[in-house]
């Protein structure tokens, strides 16, 4: 299954905060939304993403008075980007090499969608479920 197919059933929202909101800001988002990270925009641009897991690492370092700070402090600024032609197959291999939760997807350096791990994981499972019925009818089918 190809990116573009995961979006075209998930959709295409994603949610952005701008790199100067306040980390405690961020985190507010983070549980109004219900998501695990969010891209940093400035000027339709991605600079970034924050995740729970930078969030976690910002406060172990900097305690509450981090929260205070920008995203930009804190977030993962070097992005790793998906493509909507590439497949499952090569984002999981992204996702796991990088250990990385969410990529961002990028049609001619726009925004269009983010791909979660959940994602990619919910698409295989029901890949592993038609090969199984697939193999079910036809060896039932003699």
């Amino acid at each position: 299954m190809l990116v573009a197919e995961i979006l075209k059933d998930k959709g295409s929202v994603v949610f952005t905060i701008p790199p100067g909101l306040s980390l405690g800001e961020a985190c507010v988002e983070l549980d109004r939304l219900k998501v695990g990270a969010l891209m940093v925009c400035q000027n339709d641009r991605v600079v970034g993403v924050l995740s729970e897991r930078d969030v976690v690492r910002a406060i172990a370092r900097h305690g509450q008075a981090g929260l205070v700070r920008p995203v930009s402090d804190f977030m993962t600024a070097e992005v790793v980007f998906a493509g909507a032609g590439e497949t499952v197959a090569i984002l999981m291999e992204r996702m796991t090499d990088r250990r990385i939760r969410h990529l961002p997807v990028l049609i001619e350096e726009r925004l269009v969608g983010v791909i979660s791990i959940g994602d990619v994981v919910k698409c295989q499972i029901a890949e592993a479920k038609h090969e199984a019925e697939s193999l079910r009818t036809y060896i039932a089918a003699g």
